[in-house]
């Protein structure tokens, strides 16, 4: 009988492995084991599969199991694929295993007593938010930021965000900074939009105490508490959004963000002790000649400062740069942890070349040398320096794992995280502990914020840095030596949001640039903004609510609008949005989004004739009039009344199914006061003739089932519908991405 081919998978650990998972491997001889219970073989599997005619394929690495597993599904034939494994390291990993497990699980215990409130109240773990509002910033910097290219003609350098202020049922009030840089896509205007839509969709949400966890925690508890798809976020929206639910929540229990994210530090003293500073890592960017740029870098290290990072690739030639980088060591020493940073900009053959030049010159490492990302390892073997990762994690999904695993190469010896560009601590950390996983640094490094996400990121590195210590301690491994974090953009800042500046200086105890953890700790603990350098605040905008009396057609219509943003605004003067709700729809399923573009639009939306609020007039029981009255040309020519009574311009339509069709009419029928339309989940119609008449039969059985059994029945059928089991606001979160990219 023929069958198909059929694929083996031997995990050949050469014996009896699963006993040295028993707790009687660890007091047991090993000479009693390999005889009794391991039972060792030296069989070869690749042997009986040649003497066999079998197809044999041998792996060692996950990546070459994912490669045998597909060519074996390609061929016609059996296959063996032997996966080879150790006994020693087999048990190894299963001890790491245990004692990861062990350490996240008093972990979670440690954030849930830390956490939990006393026992007279009665609110359980979790609090509301009370209100939400978020400031415009604007503040001087002393010189570009070194990740944008829009400064070269400007002699005043700005950078520009928002503090959301999120204020909980208890009081509590904790700051976050949404700081969007043009190297992440991002733009203030759009970022601002979705800071009105979570303003909306927020307020009055609870947020639970076990968020500082961070183990997906926060992915979570947007998706499931919001009903926002994660990845819709803005990466610095969501880091922003963390960080001031995290101050908050520290803020609610007395304590400090660090104790939240790591409880367990406030019962180990000695790495109380040896954790209250960290370590500040210089940057250097200048254009000038080897003999000026080192001479930035000596009175950077008299300052104090033992690591400093030195943009390169900036220049023509990578020999001019080799020659800087050569004469800053000869100048600063070899004590002095020396980082570059080519961002991407050369080519491979460029990197290469200047690799060659300071091989000899102990770089810590060179970050991000090559233009793709596929020469990565191949660059890291060739030129045999050590390697940073930057840009390249930038992107990662959500779970980034998948993604890291394909640069796990001993050359690549460091991780540089910036927490607004990836989207935040809970990924951060992610990302950090698989870095100390794999024997490699991560470095939290900063995006030229102010001194409110500086210090957030201050604490947030000693937290890292506690973690790197019990990982090396679970892995037997001789403790790390310490990392000077990216937090050498403080220097740029010629102005800052807060009204006490962040103190990064010299330790009196050791000489050395460091950031101080209680320093950090007090700043956002008493954190007041200097307003001299806040635009604007927004704290909330009301709907407007109205009947406004049309007639059409000798009938006459009390249409129920709601109403929200600017009438004259700086992005689209005079735009104007009039949003059409679905069958048994309403005006209010617009609000969300209309919130979140009234900054950028006049928005408007009604409830159509037959839904809502919105009356006829005029009608009696003539059910013939009725019926015409609702027909799609009636409420067009309605709505057009309608949009002739608000503004004299022309407008936008956003349909929504039934809304959609409506604005398909409308917007071929009258262009002449339509400016466009957005068509959501609509269409012309349907084009074959029987196709049209079966859905017709369709949809006069479910009218007379309305009409014999009650609305109620009909409205319970109808939203059990796959359609609506998503959460509404995802729905509205889906719907706002698609209407911006439309829009604007």
């Amino acid at each position: 009988m023929l069958r198909k081919p059929m694929t083996i998978l031997v995990i050949n650990n050469r014996g009896g492995a699963i006993f040295s998972l028993l707790p009687v491997a660890d007091r047991t001889d090993p000479r009693v084991l390999n005889q009794y219970f391991y039972t060792s073989h030296n069989i070869s599997v690749h042997g009986l599969c040649e003497a066999h005619g079998v197809k044999h394929l041998e792996v060692k690495t996950k990546m070459e199991l994912h490669d045998a597993l597909i060519s074996s599904q390609k061929g016609d034939t059996d296959c063996v694929i032997e996966v080879e494994s150790s006994i020693d390291s087999n048990a190894t990993f299963h001890s790491y295993i245990r004692k990861f497990a062990c350490r996240a699980a008093e972990h979670a215990l440690g954030v849930i007593s830390k956490l939990s409130p006393p026992e007279s109240m009665s609110q359980g773990c979790h609090c509301k938010i009370q209100s939400i509002s978020y400031s415009v910033y604007r503040i001087q910097l002393c010189a570009p930021p070194t990740s944008s290219a829009l400064y070269h003609d400007r002699s005043i350098f700005y950078r520009e965000g928002f503090i959301l202020s999120l204020t909980l049922e208890d009081g509590s009030i904790g700051y976050g900074e949404v700081a969007p840089l043009e190297i992440s896509q991002e733009n203030l205007l759009d970022v601002e939009e979705q800071l009105r839509f979570l303003f909306h969709v927020m307020k009055g949400v609870t947020i639970n105490y076990f968020l500082p966890m961070l183990k997906s925690s926060f992915s979570s508890w947007i998706w499931k508490t919001l009903g926002i798809p994660v990845c819709s976020l803005f990466p610095s929206v969501r880091c922003g959004l963390e960080m001031a639910i995290l101050n908050a929540i520290a803020m609610s229990h007395g304590s400090s963000l660090l104790n939240i994210l790591y409880p367990l530090r406030e019962r180990t003293e000695e790495k109380s002790e040896n954790l209250a500073s960290i370590r500040i890592c210089a940057l250097i960017d200048s254009s000038g000649t080897p003999e000026e740029v080192a001479r930035i870098a000596v009175d950077l290290v008299e300052e104090g400062f033992t690591a400093i990072k030195i943009k390169v690739a900036r220049r023509a030639d990578p020999v001019e740069d080799a020659a800087v980088i050569q004469e800053v060591r000869k100048k600063v020493g070899c004590h002095i942890d020396l980082r570059v940073d080519a961002n991407r900009n050369w080519t491979y053959e460029q990197a290469i070349k200047f690799g060659f030049l300071v091989k000899d010159y102990n770089l810590q490492y060179i970050e991000e040398p090559v233009q793709h990302e596929s020469d990565i390892i191949r660059y890291c073997e060739e030129s045999g320096l050590p390697v940073a990762l930057d840009e390249t994690i930038d992107n990662c999904p959500e779970n980034p794992l998948n993604v890291l695993v394909k640069y796990n190469h001993h050359q690549i010896v460091a991780l540089v995280i910036k927490p607004t560009v990836i989207g935040g601590f809970e990924k951060a950390a992610m990302i950090a502990q698989w870095a100390h996983i794999q024997g490699k640094m991560a470095i939290i490094s900063a995006a030229f914020e102010s001194g409110l996400a500086l210090s957030a990121y201050i604490l947030f590195s000693c937290y890292l840095d506690l973690q790197n210590a019990d990982t090396c301690k679970l892995m037997n491994n001789s403790p790390a030596s310490s990392v000077a974090h990216g937090l050498g953009t403080y220097r740029w800042l010629e102005e800052d949001i807060t009204t006490d500046p962040l103190g990064i200086g010299r330790n009196p105890s050791t000489g050395f640039i460091e950031a101080s953890v209680a320093d950090a700790t007090h700043l956002l603990h008493k954190f007041q903004m200097n307003h001299n350098f806040i635009h604007r605040t927004f704290t909330g905008e009301k709907v407007l609510g109205y009947h406004l009396d049309l007639d059409s057609n000798d009938f006459s219509f009390s249409v129920n609008v709601q109403e929200i943003g600017q009438r004259n605004n700086v992005r689209n003067s005079g735009s104007t949005i009039l949003f059409l709700h679905g069958f048994l729809g309403t005006n209010e399923e617009w609000v969300p989004i209309m919130h979140a573009i009234s900054g950028s639009a006049r928005c408007i939306s009604v409830d159509l004739p037959g839904h809502g609020a919105t009356k006829i007039k005029n009608c009696g029981d003539d059910k013939a009039a009725l019926r015409s009255l609702l027909s799609i040309e009636i409420i067009a020519d309605l709505l057009l009344k309608l949009i002739e009574h608000v503004t004299p311009d022309k407008v936008t339509l956003v349909g929504y199914s039934m809304g959609a069709r409506i604005a398909l009419y409308m917007a071929l029928k009258f262009s002449d006061k339509i400016e466009g339309a957005v068509i959501l989940s609509g269409s012309p119609g349907l084009e074959d003739a029987v196709a049209r008449k079966i859905r017709r039969v369709k949809d006069d059985s479910k009218a007379r089932s309305i009409v014999t059994h009650g609305l109620q029945l009909f409205l319970n059928t109808w939203y059990s519908g796959g359609l609506w089991k998503r959460c509404f606001s995802c729905l509205c979160s889906q719907l706002l991405i698609i209407i911006l990219k439309v829009l604007f």
